[in-house]
């Protein structure tokens, strides 16, 4: 987990003038069809101020929701702005569907409007893309990943007790010139035949979140670093990554902390230019969680689908872990208030970092917590539900998910830490499958003789590789 710095406010975004654009839809098991057209037309205009309205018609296939994405040439900024939910981030503007606008029937309509500022001149933008889709004024095909997660979840039993294997470590800083002291947090999906990674990027001056890309382990210390802060997610804390590919909407969604719960989509893993700038899942941090948090931080968002509904999952370090959920059509709008999913009096015994996969017809959560010697490692339960409830599966010191007592080392134990990871799942999309057959995970470990200031401790991303595995 990313401990916050400073907490990040939402932003108004929107615009006005007259182009072409297209949209990705929802049709999980075979090609769409997508095509849009915006109309973009300011409505008034005054001395450093303007009014604008926006009509996206949809060319293609229905659509359960939309995101309308355009730039501004000459400093504009959306000051005000309704019938849409709207972020700006430098001169990307982004534009989303509220609650009763978010479907569009082919040849349908959607607008919204909004007031600006503009200092000098005020040009139009001269392309929109909508669901991350370029706007053409046609309609194009839009096919999913080519790696699609398979529809019956993998087979395998969870053993009773775990033991693993660990590498060295495989992903850490560059010396780039960035300062970074710790790689963290990791996300991982393997799509198209390569291992995508996203992590938190820690140093004392605060976080963000970096991508890595590869095709197989050996590769992943060589491997180019795109920092997402050169992104349109931008500069400011953004830290503890999940990534995975919403199908209905074939778009892969990063959520991550901001000081909020926040996400950003994108059609293109492999392009990390193609992330929208932050948007949130709750107004601000919800009343439960205020009520329950004491000292501690609001961290670590996670997000899981089942056939009906899409579940985000937080942690408090303060012995509580949250839900709250909406439902897979109106996803990712909608977060009801979260509830206490478990707590525990220890609140070292349920610190944060809550990961939740499905594993065949049932479904595991591992959770960080921090040991009797001050050490972190993970406990883990399982339940026929996300909603759960949840029955202890390995959750002790002596019986863990995974502790530095039951992992052992190629070569030198170069961490007694077994800190916030993630699995290296058998699929891609938003039920986060995962095989019980021979379990690996992409953990955060550390020199054991490091210390001093949390967020410069260095933290080096390595892989656990399961070794008793059922089958």
């Amino acid at each position: 987990m990313s401990h916050p710095r400073t907490r990040k406010a939402a932003l108004l975004a929107a615009g006005a003038g007259l182009v072409a654009a297209a949209a990705a839809v929802a049709l999980p098991a075979q090609a769409a069809v997508a095509g849009c057209s915006v109309n973009y037309a300011v409505t008034s205009q005054w001395q450093g101020g303007f009014g604008a309205t926006v009509t996206i018609t949809n060319l293609g296939d229905p659509l359960t929701g939309w995101t309308l994405i355009w730039s501004y040439t000459a400093g504009q900024r959306v000051t005000q702005a309704w019938n849409t939910t709207v972020t700006q981030s430098g001169a990307q503007v982004s534009a989303t569907n509220v609650s009763y606008n978010g479907s569009v029937g082919t040849n349908g309509t959607a607008s919204f409007g909004f007031n600006g500022s503009w200092t000098g001149s005020n040009p139009a933008p001269t392309s929109f893309a909508v669901n991350g889709v370029t706007c053409t004024g046609g309609t194009t095909p839009t096919t999913p990943p080519t790696t699609t997660p398979p529809t019956t979840p993998p087979a395998g039993n969870l053993p009773a007790s775990f033991s693993w294997s660990s590498t060295g470590p495989l992903i850490g800083p560059k010396s780039d010139g960035r300062g970074i002291a710790g790689i963290k947090d990791p996300s991982v999906v393997y799509h198209n035949g390569r291992y995508h990674v996203f992590a938190s990027t820690a140093q004392a001056a605060g976080y963000n979140m970096v991508y890595t890309s590869f095709t197989d382990w050996s590769q992943a210390s060589a491997a180019p670093f795109t920092y997402l802060d050169q992104t349109p997610i931008g500069t400011g804390y953004r830290a503890a990554p999940e990534v995975f590919y919403f199908a209905p909407q074939r778009l892969w969604y990063l959520v991550y902390q901001t000081g909020n719960a926040s996400y950003s989509t994108n059609p293109d893993i492999s392009n990390p230019a193609g992330w929208t700038a932050p948007r949130h899942f709750y107004s601000g941090m919800p009343q439960i969680i205020q009520n329950n948090i004491g000292n501690g931080y609001w961290v670590d968002m996670w997000v899981i689908c089942d056939s009906a509904n899409c579940h985000l999952f937080s942690s408090d370090d303060n012995g509580h872990l949250y839900r709250s959920q909406t439902s897979l059509a109106n996803f990712p709008n909608g977060m009801n208030e979260p509830v206490i999913a478990m707590q525990d009096s220890n609140r070292n015994r349920l610190f944060e970092a809550s990961n939740v996969y499905r594993v065949g017809n049932r479904y595991l959560m591992v959770h960080e917590a921090i040991g009797s010697d001050g050490r972190r490692y993970f406990r883990s339960w399982t339940a026929a539900a996300v909603a759960g409830p949840w029955t202890a599966l390995a959750d002790t010191e002596s019986n863990p998910f995974a502790r530095a007592n039951n992992v052992t080392f190629s070569g030198t134990a170069w961490t007694r830490d077994i800190s916030h990871g993630e699995m290296v799942r058998s699929g891609t999309d938003q039920n986060l499958d995962v095989s019980a057959c021979r379990m690996q995970y992409l953990y955060q470990g550390m020199d054991p003789n490091a210390g001093g200031d949390y967020n410069s401790l260095p933290w080096r991303l390595a892989l656990l590789t399961q070794t008793n595995s059922t089958c």
